[in-house]
């Protein structure tokens, strides 16, 4: 079961543990062993408040579904059920050892084991504990408390094999390593250099999904730092491994959007690139599988950005305005600040300015006001009333009738011509 919260509430985070203990007694009282495994072990160890358990068991699929009223086999080829209760659900897999992954992305076959076989087939240290709900005892098959103590992220056993049989992993590791400030442990860095240029069997939402939670999380220069120095950057962009230092995108403010970080990295990749701007963002959006609102706000910032550094200190009041009253204009701002601090200081004191008299006050006329004056609709009425208000903002107009008369004018001098 998960949350979204980032900063979740005490109470809701003891009501969810609380149902996923109540989960775990349901099974214990009925004779089989039920731990919980994985992340929420992890994170309680590193003084977190878990935002969603997942409960490991002896108990094969059928006799869990027969012991919960609400259930659904949502993984049934790997035994994994999903059980609804008190209004959470929590996913509950029978231990199990993986078969031989053929797709570099899931095992061809399961076979259900015991809690050590199934810690073997999971893919870091970290992730490989389990914690007993009734008493908080910790079972530790894989060095995971030790590596977590010494802030290392460690694939478990041989980590070509771990890569080998789901190479999204790869992306886990750096994302896992960025998150929690890890150094990520030597064999296994190698292991990832040397697998990192076949990430076959993975899908590209799979790999945009990865690279979205890397870039929203204010680690996120790590991230792309660790991308480009294990070369994994090249298989989840499409171009060369290049190595320049993440400037910009490392510098943004913790809560910059997935957009505007996207936009950063490609800034910092740039100078080692030939590509423009829209070709490359493009590239990008294919390559991750952008949602179109993503793209659209990526395409922006990058373009935004390119005109304060260029047209910004030419453009007139009415442009600077009608720039500045963009919600894509913040975010290129913080690009901006990351390199250019001076400049942003005087765009910022520039829009300070601007501010005083109104970044994007009212339209003084409306399409309304033009049929009332005789003009019939189409394509000129959007001109006119631009030029109206590109006016107004400038500040050579301030009220209706003047707007009215504006427009005659240029309407007249638009059927002259």
């Amino acid at each position: 079961m998960q949350q979204s919260s980032e900063n979740p509430d005490p109470k809701s985070t003891a009501d969810l543990r609380e149902a996923a203990t109540n989960v775990a007694r349901t099974l214990i009282d009925a004779g089989y062993t039920a731990y919980f495994a994985g992340g929420c072990v992890r994170d309680k160890l590193m003084g977190n408040e878990p935002l969603d358990y997942d409960i490991a068991t002896n108990a094969r699929p059928e006799q869990v579904c027969e012991l919960f009223e609400r259930t659904q086999l949502v993984g049934e080829a790997f035994g994994v059920v999903l059980v609804s209760t008190l209004g959470y659900q929590f996913e509950v897999a029978t231990f199990r050892t993986d078969g031989v992954y053929s797709d570099g992305r899931h095992p061809q076959s399961v076979t259900y084991s015991d809690a050590e076989h199934d810690a073997q087939r999971r893919d870091f240290t970290i992730n490989g504990l389990f914690e007993e709900p009734l008493t908080g005892k910790v079972i530790d098959y894989v060095n995971g408390q030790e590596d977590l103590s010494a802030k290392l992220l460690k694939a478990i056993g041989d980590p070509q094999a771990r890569f080998l049989e789901d190479r999204l992993r790869m992306l886990r590791a750096v994302r896992f390593a960025a998150r929690f400030g890890f150094t990520i442990d030597e064999q296994t860095a190698e292991a990832i250099r040397d697998a990192a240029g076949d990430i076959s069997g993975v899908s590209r939402e799979r790999i945009g999904q990865e690279l979205k939670r890397m870039l929203s999380h204010p680690n996120r220069g790590v991230a792309v730092w660790e991308l480009q120095y294990l070369g994994l950057d090249a298989t989840v962009l499409g171009e060369e491994n290049i190595t320049v230092a993440p400037t910009r995108v490392g510098r943004l403010p913790d809560d910059a959007p997935y957009p505007t970080a996207l936009a950063a990295w490609l800034l910092d990749r740039d100078e080692c690139s030939q590509t423009s701007h829209h070709v490359t963002s493009r590239n990008w959006g294919a390559k991750l599988m952008l949602s179109n609102s993503d793209q659209q706000d990526f395409t922006r910032c990058l373009s935004t950005y390119q005109m304060l550094i260029t047209d910004w200190p030419k453009a007139g009041v009415a442009a600077q305005k009608r720039h500045a009253s963009t919600d894509v204009f913040t975010q290129a701002l913080m690009i901006l600040q990351t390199v250019e601090p001076e400049t942003f200081v005087d765009i910022r004191q520039r829009v300070d300015f601007l501010a005083q008299s109104g970044l994007s006050p009212d339209p003084l006329i409306s399409g309304d006001d033009l049929m009332a004056l005789g003009m019939t609709p189409g394509p000129d009425f959007k001109t006119v009333l631009e030029s109206v208000y590109d006016s107004q903002l400038e500040g050579n107009i301030s009220d209706k009738k003047t707007a009215l008369a504006l427009a005659e004018s240029i309407a007249t001098t638009m059927e002259r011509d």
